[in-house]
């Protein structure tokens, strides 16, 4: 089984440190859409017993990450388009006010953050390295919703954008127009720098929709990903 082993933090409870590995490897891809998974060997890998990564299995579950089937085992839950398509309502419905929002004002000390993270993201895409390019631009976006003080509302979002987001990171992982991604997160962070309302509406709409588009290459390129 190819799952990255995490060490476990301090502070965490059994069953906190096996969901977070596992939702790690999920969200990922280490373990793809379709994966099967067992409470024994995962207890195996992890030196843990089974009481807390059925507990994992469960939570997960009720994230959509994982399908529990009833004699038939558990598995990494497919991809659902329309799953999807909720998840970037919900994002284009948000992130497009609080844009405005960061356009209007926005914290100095979170601009250079903003500035700082597009650095790094530019040589990740010199050195191809999707897994810390995908994190870069989880933490920019993040970035902003605190930077309007939304970053509760971010939290939000992401507890219902696991599909969307596994999605994004199976788009990323195929090199799907790494420059294109790179060029837009530079265009948000000069709009937000220089108040440029226009700028910001037009680059977040063509940012948010880009998963639309893309998705369609995806249905095709790895279809056996999808429900």
């Amino acid at each position: 089984m190819d799952i990255a082993v995490s060490e476990r933090l301090s502070h965490e409870s059994t069953r906190e440190y096996v969901y977070r590995c596992l939702k790690e490897n999920i969200m990922n891809l280490r373990l793809p859409p379709g994966s099967a998974l067992s409470e024994k060997d995962i207890s195996i890998l992890l030196n843990v017993s089974r009481t807390p990564v059925r507990e994992a299995f469960i939570q997960l579950e009720s994230e959509y990450l994982l399908d529990i089937l009833p004699q038939k085992g558990t598995r990494v839950s497919l991809l659902d388009v329309e799953n999807v398509e909720e998840s970037f309502f919900l994002r284009e419905t948000i992130e497009k006010e609080v844009i405005n929002l960061a356009v209007k004002e926005f914290p100095a000390d979170k601009l250079f953050e903003l500035q700082s993270n597009i650095t790094l993201q530019e040589l990740c895409v010199e050195e191809e390295n999707y897994l810390k390019f995908f994190e870069l631009d989880e933490a920019l976006h993040r970035c902003i919703f605190e930077g309007c003080r939304k970053g509760r509302i971010w939290s939000l979002i992401q507890q219902m954008s696991t599909h969307y987001n596994r999605v994004r990171m199976l788009n990323v992982a195929g090199k799907h127009d790494w420059p294109e991604l790179l060029s837009q997160h530079e265009d948000l962070v000069r709009a937000i720098r220089e108040k440029n309302l226009s700028l910001a509406a037009k680059t977040i709409q063509k940012h948010l929709n880009k998963i639309r588009i893309d998705i369609e290459d995806l249905l095709i390129e790895f279809r056996h990903y999808f429900i």
